[in-house]
């Protein structure tokens, strides 16, 4: 499905429809170019009657995108600011979306809309998620170096969150070593200046690509950074965990990717460390050593 610059404003509308499950967005975007095969403008130039007798809405729905509809002209200038930072939007049935992703989270849980800067190529390699805590031991970290330094040698991406302590060893160790990398925003794109100007060489050359899934003015905040760690997993083949407390973004991902059937690699603490690390491995989690060996 080939995205034009034209069909932005209306991404965004549908991507960011309040209270809307993730689901129901990306099945009216099937519904939209698979069965009805239309163009968004033409969606939109709908009358309320087609939107309930072909598509289906409820009233609420219906009044929902009647408001979407009415916001597009704030879309557009939004898609000006997007441009001039040369930012592309990639949707769920777009061939740039992660395939990874796809599969991993599906149709209900997938993002309707990725904001990204960078190779968008880089959503289609194979792909690694380092996580851990943000106040990590010097262990973690020193494992977070080394599954980082063996992912660039097995020309892997790898994936982190830009948070403290794990997630920003990750990125800095891949980027030291000429790797690639996937950063996930827990806000939305147009917040990120400062990461833009720090990571411009390796982003203009390739090997970094910043993504959001947020609506593109969105600040950070605790449920925006729990939301983004789905994203992380979603977007790795492959789960490594440095370390885990025993709530928290690391700790809950790992147990829902367990549960879902997820191989997930967790470093095998040491007997004196206070972690959640064994606990995962009894939870099914695969203990590796210090190189990320099984």
């Amino acid at each position: 499905m080939l995205t034009t610059i034209e069909d932005y404003p209306y991404w965004m509308a549908l991507a960011h429809l309040p209270r809307w499950r993730t689901e129901r967005i990306n099945g009216l975007m099937l519904a939209i170019f698979e069965t009805h095969q239309i163009l968004l403008a033409e969606f939109f130039e709908c009358t309320l009657k087609d939107w309930q007798q072909e598509f289906g809405l409820n009233a609420k729905e219906i009044e929902d995108l009647s408001t979407a509809k009415a916001a597009l002209p704030v879309y557009a200038a939004l898609t000006e600011k997007l441009l001039k930072l040369e930012v592309e939007l990639i949707p769920y049935l777009s061939e740039h979306y992660s395939p990874t992703l796809k599969r991993n989270l599906q149709i209900k849980s997938a993002p309707p809309l990725l904001y990204t800067k960078g190779d968008v190529k880089l959503l289609q390699e194979p792909a690694v998620a380092i996580v851990g805590s943000r106040n990590a031991s010097a262990r973690a970290l020193e494992f977070t170096r080394n599954v980082a330094h063996r992912c660039v040698q097995n020309f892997e991406v790898v994936v982190s969150g830009f948070a403290k302590g794990v997630d920003q060893t990750a990125l800095d160790e891949t980027v030291h070593v000429n790797g690639r990398s996937i950063i996930v925003l827990p806000k939305g794109i147009l917040t990120f200046s400062s990461g833009f100007k720090k990571y411009y060489e390796q982003i203009t050359a390739g090997d970094v690509l910043v993504c959001s899934t947020y609506h593109p003015k969105a600040r950070w905040d605790a449920g925006l950074a729990m939301g983004r760690n789905v994203y992380i997993y979603g977007l790795a083949e492959k789960i490594y965990v440095a370390e885990s407390n025993f709530e928290g973004g690391t700790w809950s991902g790992v147990v829902d990717g367990l549960k879902k059937g997820r191989t997930i690699y967790v470093r095998q603490p040491e007997a004196d460390e206070k972690n959640a690390n064994q606990i995962l491995i009894a939870k099914g989690a695969i203990p590796v050593d210090m190189s990320g060996n099984p």
